[in-house]
């Protein structure tokens, strides 16, 4: 309905003929209802109603079409510029949602990122005590493996000294027995 009337005004305007009665009713019907159309402050796409104090034309002795010729181009005017600001403020709107969702898509992307890398760390700081773990394990057994081996070479030390006691006080009590003098080697001399 406000193109069709947009396109009637616009045809009907340039020229200083008379406008018909219906478009009259009509341009008065818009003088009433556009002022009293509030706009919603949750609703971001409303169109802004720019409302101006028309300061009455001096009244022209000449002719009430003129007048009224100045007032629908005044009133059309108005219209557009009514409709370009609510354009520019929709657009503005389209603008600043547009950049916060693209703001939460980074957002939610770092912290998927940040998850990641969190999640990595974490394995590999498993992984790196799983390591160590086995490390301390098979120093703990080459550990234990070294010190049976030391008691082993030590029973065989204590065994072999033991041998050579009891060697010795074998031959010592067969030299007592048969009454034979030890001879005893000092070496190369």
């Amino acid at each position: 309905m406000v193109e069709e009337q947009k396109i009637t005004l616009e045809t009907e305007s340039p020229g200083p003929a008379t406008v018909p009665a219906e478009v009259a009713k009509d341009v008065n019907e818009e003088k009433i209802q556009y002022p009293h159309v509030q706009q919603d402050s949750d609703d971001s796409e409303a169109l802004a109603i720019v409302e101006k104090t028309v300061e009455p034309a001096p009244k022209k002795s000449s002719s009430g079409s003129q007048d009224r010729d100045v007032k629908l181009a005044d009133l059309s005017k108005e219209k557009k510029l009514s409709f370009a600001k609510a354009w520019e403020d929709r657009e503005k709107s389209k603008a600043e949602n547009k950049a916060e969702k693209n703001i939460s898509d980074v957002l939610a992307w770092e912290n998927n990122k940040k998850a990641v890398v969190e999640s990595q760390q974490k394995k590999f700081e498993e992984q790196l005590l799983n390591k160590k773990a086995e490390h301390a394990e098979k120093m703990n057994n080459k550990v234990a493996a070294i010190h049976k081996e030391a008691e082993e070479r030590r029973a065989m030390v204590e065994a072999k000294f033991g041998e050579d006691i009891l060697n010795a006080e074998e031959t010592a009590a067969k030299y007592r027995a048969t009454g034979i003098v030890p001879k005893t080697t000092w070496g190369c001399f």
